[in-house]
């Protein structure tokens, strides 16, 4: 359904296959936007929902909470359905070449906390967590440079995407 691939610039999330929206229902409830050739992009969570029936809901197994940086769903986030493949991915758990011994607790702590900071809109205080926190957290340079360009643009989009 998806997978990790690196490139010269870095590691992207791959979705294979196109999900579906197979509609609103108990627990799954939440807003939905589409691209322009009908797949669904985001979605947003509702109070009640469950993470796992917004997956059955699209068809997206096994969950779609490490994709969107969380370990449990808060109403009004924005879930990605589907991510660009162009923006460099920052996976939850740990960057995928973290040496043995990587403290991966203070890792997702940094990624929830740039998260927060996109979904409240504060550029800056995402930029402060990467340039202060996680850019000293990633080894390889290819994927620091790719994750830093997106962080300078700014762009709230993109930068959801890698932390939110």
């Amino acid at each position: 359904m998806s997978e990790v691939y690196g490139s010269t610039r870095g590691p992207y999330l791959e979705r294979r296959g196109t999900l579906r929206d197979l509609g609103a229902r108990e627990f799954a409830r939440g807003e939905v936007t589409f691209d322009e050739d009908g797949a669904p992009v985001t979605y947003t969570v509702e109070p009640g929902d469950v993470e796992a029936v917004i997956a059955e809901r699209f068809c997206a197994y096994p969950t779609l909470g490490p994709m969107n940086h969380v370990r449990t769903i808060q109403p009004e986030q924005v879930l990605w359905l589907t991510p660009d493949p162009d923006t460099p991915w920052v996976p939850y758990f740990a960057p995928e070449d973290a040496p043995a011994g990587f403290e991966q607790i203070p890792y997702q702590q940094a990624i929830e906390s740039a998260g927060r900071a996109v979904d409240a809109g504060d550029v800056d205080t995402v930029q402060a967590v990467w340039n202060d926190t996680l850019k000293a957290m990633f080894v390889n340079q290819n994927t620091i440079d790719a994750v830093q360009k997106v962080v300078d643009s700014g762009d709230l989009d993109a930068l959801r995407q890698l932390f939110s």
